[in-house]
């Protein structure tokens, strides 16, 4: 069978992408050579040649990258912790700067004991993506998901069937709006943690074409400064949380002094931190019910 050198393609994709304006070239271009082998990223030096079916398939998914279609939507997957959730149209993809929210859910799970089963919410949940990385870390937590678009909800169920279906501890996912000043009121005030990732995007933003033409605005966008959801939601967090309960809510990182505000305006929260993301930027904020 013929085979064909795989080196000079994947440098080959780089430079198209390159050219395309993707900002991570060569690494899309390793992670999509991945996805049609089969492998890890990190094994592809393990698989020198190719056939030519497998080049015409590789070529194919490079000249969709270069039309800016998301990686996550052409490999159907994206990471979150140690999880991989399927994603593609219709839902957001979760961002590595949501890594550091989950870590500092982590850390507060961690903190917490084993007392009880602690109790987690996901606001704005989209695909899962930090309640499946919470529930998967903890299986001792009783985690709780938050969704209002239907069309993420469906990416969500599957992701949460998929999880449940590896042996992680089964979520509940809810269909609801965290602005509802009803939702969730079976856990008012028995909440341990809550994290949330909610659309905070303002309008007038300039963004890639990966993420204006392929993720749901409604996932995106908070109104003229982003915080249309968030100014609302702080009631929600503030009647959810038992006393000493955490809550973590990214944000752009415009608006960070004004989310750290928003709880400071609220009766009953304190040690409200603003936190960077890896970049250095404020990215998210956390704060404690006191």
């Amino acid at each position: 069978m013929t085979r064909l050198p795989l080196r000079p393609a994947i440098a080959e994709a780089a430079e198209t992408l390159a050219a395309a304006g993707v900002h991570s070239p060569r690494v899309d271009a390793e992670f999509l050579a991945a996805h049609v082998l089969g492998v890890q990223r990190p094994r592809l030096a393990l698989v020198p040649m190719v056939t030519p079916e497998q080049l015409a398939q590789y070529r194919a998914l490079v000249a969709r990258r270069a039309q800016r279609v998301p990686l996550q939507h052409l490999t159907g997957t994206a990471a979150m912790g140690e999880i991989d959730l399927a994603v593609g149209p219709g839902v957001f993809v979760p961002r590595p700067e949501t890594e550091l929210l989950f870590a500092w859910a982590l850390a507060r799970l961690a903190a917490l004991g084993h007392e009880h089963p602690p109790v987690v919410v996901d606001l704005c949940t989209g695909s899962g993506a930090l309640a499946l990385a919470i529930a998967h870390a903890r299986p001792d937590a009783q985690v709780h998901a938050v969704e209002l678009d239907s069309t993420a909800l469906g990416w969500a169920r599957r992701n949460v069937d998929a999880r449940a279906a590896d042996g992680d501890t089964p979520i509940t996912l809810h269909a609801g709006d965290v602005t509802d000043p009803h939702i969730l009121s079976d856990l008012d005030g028995r909440v341990d943690v809550i994290v949330s990732n909610p659309p905070y995007v303002p309008i007038d933003a300039v963004l890639d074409p990966e993420v204006a033409q392929h993720d749901p605005h409604l996932a995106l966008f908070g109104g003229a400064d982003g915080l249309d959801i968030v100014r609302p939601m702080i009631g929600t967090i503030a009647r959810l949380l038992r006393a000493d309960g955490v809550a973590a809510v990214e944000h752009d990182d415009s608006n960070g002094s004004q989310v750290a505000a928003l709880f400071a305006a609220h009766d009953g929260f304190a040690d409200i931190v603003d936190h960077p993301d890896l970049a250095g930027k404020p990215r998210f904020v956390a704060a404690r019910r006191g």
